[in-house]
């Protein structure tokens, strides 16, 4: 008879991915840190846009006319911190 196996804990290995084809969803739920980055650039409202969660990182930068490749980078160093707010 097999031995059961136990589950391991998820590793965090500190790599971020995240690309401008990710949903705003999607970001802020993997990386609650980047909430911050959204409310500097798009204003504290915009977690109340309909559009929020569904949207592309992309066609967000569109409708608030920010740079992406900036937004995505500022997304990328939020993320990082926290998950190691020691750095």
């Amino acid at each position: 008879m097999q031995e059961p196996i136990e589950s391991q804990p998820e590793i965090t290995t500190g790599k971020v991915g995240i690309t401008k084809e990710m949903t705003t969803g999607e970001v802020t739920e993997k990386y609650p840190a980047t909430k911050a980055v959204f409310s500097k650039h798009f204003g504290k409202s915009c977690f109340d846009c309909p559009a929020f969660g569904t949207e592309d990182i992309n066609l967000a930068c569109m409708m608030h006319n920010t740079d992406v490749k900036m937004f995505v980078n500022e997304l990328i160093e939020a993320a990082r911190k926290g998950m190691n707010p020691d750095s």
